[in-house]
């Protein structure tokens, strides 16, 4: 016996032509109207309290303003020394003549410079006393010993005391209490 199969039907090879299309795009999505009295306020709000940012969201309207500030580093406070001049010259004397002795040496151009410079030995915020309303660790004119605190030096919320490297004499201190200070910078003269 012998049975014949027929061969299953083939679906049609014949090639429909379909028109491709990207899928339907989203409605454009609409901006919330920004209303520009609650800028103003806002502004005003960051004026008057001193803010540097604020940020709100009203559904799904988010606003946030920012503003600059520029702080003016503070001037170091340094003890100046007042050095008499040489008196004027006399009609007497040649007018290109020079001086017959040198001007008295003067501070180093660069602070930095100065032998008795004690620098930072990190980027941070300098405190002169351990904490708001205390005494501060030195002033100008102590004699202090090698290893007392001259000051501490906050970096990532960690207060780090900077030691004194000699035994010596404060002659300037050269931050402000709260003052950023840069590593390297010079923070008192010891001498």
């Amino acid at each position: 016996m012998s049975v014949s199969r027929k061969p299953a039907r083939s679906r049609s090879n014949k090639k429909t032509s379909r028109a491709v299309t990207a899928p339907p795009s989203p409605p454009p999505q609409r901006t919330p109207a920004v209303d520009a009295e609650l800028v103003r306020d806002l502004a005003q709000i960051l004026s008057d309290t001193g803010l540097t940012e604020i940020e709100i969201e009203r559904g799904e309207l988010r606003l946030r303003l920012a503003r600059t500030v520029t702080v003016a580093a503070p001037q170091p406070a340094m003890q100046t020394h007042v050095i008499a001049s040489a008196p004027a010259p006399t009609a007497a004397a040649p007018a290109l003549a020079a001086p017959a002795t040198p001007p008295p040496a003067a501070a180093p151009a660069n602070i930095a410079d100065h032998p008795g410079a004690v620098p930072s030995p990190m980027v941070g915020t300098a405190y002169l006393s351990p904490e708001p309303g205390a005494a501060t660790f030195i002033k100008v004119g102590d004699t202090i010993n090698a290893g007392q605190t001259l000051m501490v030096v906050e970096a990532m919320k960690t207060f780090n005391p900077i030691p004194a490297p000699r035994a010596g004499k404060i002659t300037a201190i050269l931050v402000a209490d709260g003052q950023p200070v840069e590593f390297g910078e010079p923070l008192v003269i010891l001498e």
